[in-house]
């Protein structure tokens, strides 16, 4: 035991980028679970534009700015995070390693950034709310069931959540096809094509079989899909999500929250607005990962015009995509006041569990903090468009 896991962290500290946690995660977990991970909607086009668009704009640093000292810290959501990046909330995270997202906010609570957990979480929001002083956002899934929806917004009150991120890009699932491929459920199903992969991953498998039942805590009294029932993703969206929500909706869910308020989903400058109409304090520009919509724009692409619109009366949040730290300075010098990403910890979480998921997050923080002072920036706010060029 003590070997494997001297081996696991040899093999963490030659990850120094995405693609090294990616690479790694790959031959970790069972290729249903990393197909899921990593796969987007039909041809996975937004996907890859989501990183793509980065590399359309260059940053213009300027020199001799006296930068021994640099606050790299920015308030978003009613809080002050360390970093001007997030674990952004995703769903079933015991199943990339069996810490889920308990790995996760320890992370955020050591580099005193936001946690996400999802509806669709893997542990409970009380554990979450007893066990980890970071800041915390809970991402509400809305479905049919009314009663369900209240029990969660209840908890995150009880419990003291600080923002509430309501997702409005799944009415459906997107065309996920590695899923159909692989067979991916959850909770994961054997099946001749997928039991040679989880037969040579003896160790998640071995963890998944004989830890802690796996379950979906905010969902276990309301709907067996999921826990129970083993379902794919497409599956549970389509039959258990709201596909009437509209804005009168989100309207309702706002005057029952209270607090910080966060949609996440918005693309358009037209949603943006309505956001901030509804009482939105915050705002998600992202597409899901390039998990719903395919040949939909990538949220960098759509930031400025929405930064422009409401970027004064609102915070915006640039979701999807990042995988550098001179993604986020980019991000930021459009005017988003914080980044957000799924990916790029969750790769590092199957990779490594808890270990991975804070060598990530520190490789992500050197690599902001060092082109912070590449640009001459000594804070956060110093960025701006000036320090962009667009090829």
């Amino acid at each position: 035991m003590k070997a494997t896991r001297v081996k696991m962290f040899n093999q963490l500290n030659k990850c120094h980028n995405t693609k090294d946690f990616r690479k790694l995660a790959q031959k970790r977990i069972p290729s249903p679970i990393f197909h899921y991970l990593d796969g987007g909607a039909d041809d996975e086009t937004t996907l890859a534009r989501n990183t793509d668009s980065f590399e359309t704009c260059d940053l213009v640093p300027n020199v001799l700015k006296g930068v021994e000292t640099i606050d790299t810290s920015v308030s978003v959501m009613g809080r002050t995070i360390n970093t001007p990046l997030f674990f952004s909330p995703t769903a079933l995270q015991r199943l990339f390693h069996h810490q889920g997202e308990r790995a996760v906010a320890r992370a955020a609570e050591k580099f005193g950034t936001f946690c996400g957990i999802s509806s669709l979480a893997t542990v409970s929001i009380e554990e979450i709310a007893k066990n980890y002083s970071s800041p915390k956002m809970f991402q509400l899934y809305v479905h049919k069931d009314k009663g369900l929806n209240n029990s969660m917004i209840e908890k995150c009150l009880e419990h003291d959540f600080d923002a509430l991120a309501v997702t409005v890009d799944t009415i459906v699932a997107g065309n996920r096809e590695r899923d159909f491929y692989t067979g991916f459920t959850t909770p994961p199903k054997l099946t001749p094509k997928s039991m040679l992969s989880f037969a040579t991953h003896p160790n998640w498998t071995t963890n998944y079989l004989f830890r802690e039942k796996f379950e979906l805590p905010q969902l276990k009294n309301h709907v067996k899909e999921g826990t129970d029932v083993k379902v794919s993703i497409g599956e549970y969206f389509t039959s258990l999500i709201d596909q009437d929500m509209n804005w009168d909706t989100i309207n309702d869910i706002s005057k029952k929250w209270g607090k910080e308020l966060c949609i996440k989903g918005i693309m358009s400058v037209e949603d943006a607005k309505r956001s901030v109409d509804i009482g939105a304090t915050a705002i998600m520009v992202s597409n899901h990962g390039g998990r719903q919509l395919d040949g939909s724009r990538a949220p960098f692409d759509q930031l400025s015009e929405i930064v422009d619109a409401v970027g004064d009366k609102v915070d915006v949040i640039c979701d999807g995509g990042i995988r550098r730290g001179t993604h986020v300075l980019k991000a930021l010098s459009v005017g988003a006041k914080a980044c957000s990403g799924g990916r790029m910890y969750l790769y590092a979480l199957a990779a490594g569990g808890e270990q991975g998921v804070e060598r990530a997050m520190q490789l992500m923080q050197d690599e902001i903090q060092r082109g912070m002072k590449l640009m001459g920036c000594n804070t956060v706010s110093e960025l701006g468009r000036n320090n962009l060029r667009y090829r």
